[in-house]
């Protein structure tokens, strides 16, 4: 049996890795991670390996996906054989290279001269977690020859600079005769090729193989200078046995999306046409509701669409609307807001997007206790073993609901106004709706709030980013217990109706009797009353400190002291929504080191040649900064981007700052000589923005459009299905998609205005598109 985990690398990068399944030979991880891929990359990577506690983890195997073929995965969930890993196959990064022939009078007549400049490299791997220590050998390889030359050793970069030209003297063929003009005969040239393959010095070590590039001569037939960058490829184009020993398979769900989002300004009709959605009457003919009924899957549409509203203030508006939908169709108060619509679909990611900090401010720490250090709550008796004692069983898992609940119904202060709005909206609707039923105003807004919210966090904290990673097995069931016994507390229905009468297992009925229903009631009612009320309150959750984000990370030290060397230290760093600080370890309370949220000036990248390390960044807060190094390029981008939003309304931000360090009295960059000389760079962020959520309205609008686009044949039989109501007054049995058209003439206007917007947005796309085919590779 072995102990394996799974890492995610871009290339050699990696990014992300699992949790340890231990002693199985087929482990479920389950793990969901998403990011924003922040450099170009070849492949997407993932390693199996088994953990080692005495020596290094063994890799088993390896799954890698050229990037052009993460296209073909999406929406499957395909197992992929695991490959051997042969170190003379990871590669990654690129060379850039000039070849030139020259010719030469010499004593004995006309000699070509072969001149191979080696440029530079770009995006070389760590190795063994430390930048290279890079150098080139370059060959000229023959039938019968094989000259190999060598550059220096370039230290501790991963973008080495060479700088260094090659001369290899090629051999004519005896039948050459001068001509006026210079040529090179063909038969030579075929069987000349120049190989480059870049190394790791290792010192003492083994030297460790980087990648090759190969590149015949015969490319200099019609131009006598050649100059390329060339990607990286595996010794020996990476040819090797294909019998292999079975490694076993890895089962991957990849969705990859790749946006080519245009200037703002292409967009502005069909921004204006969304965003005026919420005002169309009826809201059936607007542009936002026909996306939803157009596209295969309704939640492709909702994100972008949720996300647009918001940034423009009409998602509240819009969501109302099409939730009176939902209500007219609804004829029993019970089943209020229980189906899969358009309405619910875009309540629930609203509260994604918008709740996720009032979830941490909320429950974050209840689950971490109860993730941390589980005690046994099992109370199926089909489920327990010998000697457990239920009754303890029953008093743990009682204890961490009435904990999990009190957080709930305290939490009404930390509510964002957006969720608060959108549940007024409900509850006044659905006393509207049906004014003889009391509960339905608190059905209305429970229906959301514990069974879609709540209820699902406890469940599932991984997807809402309460915890790092999929709870284990037993865990997983202690959440699912509390999560259950938390949706039928919450809910508020028809007293008649036991709520005992939900649960379907006879255990969770007993279980639910150890409750006094009126006080839990009242206490819900309150809550809910508290969050669907518009009345004004205190900033969402901003007003308790609560990690937005935590890790491990390296630190220069800040050299205090005159003496001893600046060197890098392993933290435990801890961002709260009040000050940025580090820890020796985890574990320990008090931190080393702190700086209030207030006093951070700007956070920037920072070159690689200020300490011959990447992925680090700064925080300027005073008179120094602190220098910081992430573990890869992912974690780099989420601090600066966390850091630099939170930080955005600061009054004193800068709006120039240094890209590099002040070593030996001068700041590397710009060679100014005054420590507190003004920086040589504009500050990437130096306007506010809404602190809580990071949405681009063009990247939306992008998103929005290559789903009309894609939904182009469906969007024409809508059209069709108006014209044909429009003739024949009234819905047609044709209407094969079922689709809701309450005014033929308004939704066939908002289908022409469409069409033509997508038309007009499909030519810059296909110049784009011709763009890239025609660009040659090895090209800038």
């Amino acid at each position: 049996m072995r102990d394996c985990f799974c890492t995610v690398n871009l290339d050699q990068e990696e990014i992300f890795r699992t949790n340890v399944v231990e002693k199985s030979l087929n482990p479920f991880y389950g793990e969901d991670f998403y990011f924003e891929i922040p450099r170009a990359f070849q492949n997407l990577s993932f390693y199996i390996y088994d953990k080692n506690v005495l020596q290094r983890d063994l890799r088993i195997g390896k799954v890698a996906i050229k990037k052009d073929d993460l296209f073909r995965y999406s929406g499957k969930e395909p197992w992929f054989p695991l490959q051997p890993i042969d170190s003379n196959s990871e590669v990654q990064g690129k060379v850039h290279l000039e070849l030139k022939l020259n010719e030469l009078i010499t004593d004995n007549g006309s000699v070509q001269q072969l001149m191979v400049h080696v440029l530079a490299c770009e995006g070389l791997p760590l190795v063994n977690g430390q930048s290279c220590d890079a150098y080139a050998a370059v060959s000229l390889v023959g039938p019968s020859r094989n000259d190999q030359k060598k550059t220096k050793v370039k230290k501790k970069t991963s973008n080495p600079q060479f700088n260094e030209k090659f001369y290899f003297e090629v051999t004519r063929s005896s039948s050459y005769t001068k001509k006026s003009q210079f040529q090179v005969e063909e038969e030579d040239i075929e069987k000349l090729e120049v190989r480059v393959d870049l190394w790791n010095n290792g010192n003492l070590a083994q030297d460790v193989f980087l990648g090759e590039v190969r590149t015949s001569v015969s490319v200099l037939r019609n131009d006598s200078t050649h100059r390329h960058g060339y990607l990286l490829q595996p010794k020996d184009n990476g040819s090797k046995s294909s019998k292999y020993d079975d490694l076993g398979s890895l089962r991957l769900s990849i969705s990859y999306t790749e946006d080519y989002v245009l200037s703002s300004d292409f967009y502005s009709p069909l921004r204006s046409l969304l965003v005026k959605s919420p005002d169309v009457q009826p809201i059936t003919a607007s542009a936002a509701f026909i996306l939803g009924e157009v596209c295969r899957d309704k939640n492709d549409a909702v994100l972008p669409l949720v996300r647009l509203l918001l940034h423009y203030q009409k998602l509240v508006p819009f969501v109302a609307t099409i939730a009176q939908l939902d209500l007219n169709d609804t004829q029993e108060a019970n089943t209020i807001f229980r189906g899969n619509s358009l309405a619910t679909r875009c309540m629930d990611e609203t509260m994604k997007i918008v709740g996720n900090h009032y979830l941490k401010v909320t429950l974050k720490s209840v689950i971490d206790e109860i993730c941390d250090s589980p005690k046994p709550c099992e109370i199926d008796p089909n489920r327990l073993r010998e000697g457990d004692n239920v009754d303890n069983h029953k008093d743990n898992l009682r204890s961490y609901v009435d904990k999990v609940f009190s957080c709930i119904v305290k939490s009404s202060m930390s509510c964002p106004t957006v969720m608060c709005d959108l549940f007024s909206a409900l509850r006044h609707m659905a006393v509207r709706h049906f004014p003889n039923d009391p509960h339905v105003q608190y059905s209305a807004v429970s229906s959301f709030v514990f069974l879609r919210f709540f209820a699902v966090a406890v469940v599932s904290p991984h997807i809402f980013h309460l915890r790092s990673h999929h709870p284990d097995a037993a865990t997983s069931r202690i959440l699912t217990l509390i999560s259950k016994t938390i949706q039928t507390l919450g809910s508020v229905g028809n007293l008649s109706k036991s709520k005992t009468s939900s649960f379907k297992e006879p255990f969770m009925c007993d279980f639910y009797k150890m409750f006094e229903e009126e006080t839990y009631t009242a206490d819900v009612k309150k809550f809910l009353e508290e969050i669907s009320s518009t009345e004004s309150k205190e900033p969402s959750g901003m007003s308790e400190s609560v990690i937005l984000k935590d890790g491990e990370m390296h630190k220069r030290a800040q050299g205090r002291t005159r003496i001893g060397k600046k060197n890098f230290k392993k933290r435990w760093f801890s961002l709260t929504s009040r000050e940025f600080s580090y820890h020796k370890q985890k574990a320990d309370k008090e931190p080393m080191f702190r700086i209030p949220i207030k006093n951070i000036l700007a956070v920037e990248k920072l070159d690689e040649n200020a300490f011959n390390r990447n992925n680090m960044f700064q925080v300027i807060y005073g008179e120094k900064p602190l220098y910081i190094q992430a573990n890869n390029c992912v974690e780099l981008n989420e601090w600066i981007e966390v850091l630099s939003r939170i930080s955005r309304r600061n009054q004193r931000r800068l709006s120039k700052y240094h890209s590099s360090a002040f070593i030996n009295g001068s700041w590397l960059c710009c060679k100014a000589s005054a420590e507190s000389a003004e920086g040589c760079h504009m500050c990437t962020v130096n306007v506010p923005a809404d602190v809580a959520l990071d949405i681009d309205g063009d990247r939306e609008c992008e998103r929005i459009y290559s789903l009309f686009s894609r939904s182009m044949p469906k969007l024409q039989k809508m059209e069709e299905a108006c014209g044909s109501i429009a003739v024949y007054q009234g819905p047609q049995e044709h209407n094969e998609y079922h689709f809701t058209i309450d005014d033929s003439v308004e939704t066939f206007k908002t289908i022409q205005q469409i069409k033509a917007m997508v038309e007009k947005l499909n030519e810059p796309h296909e110049k784009y598109k011709k763009y890239c085919t025609s660009a040659k590779y090895g090209s800038q």
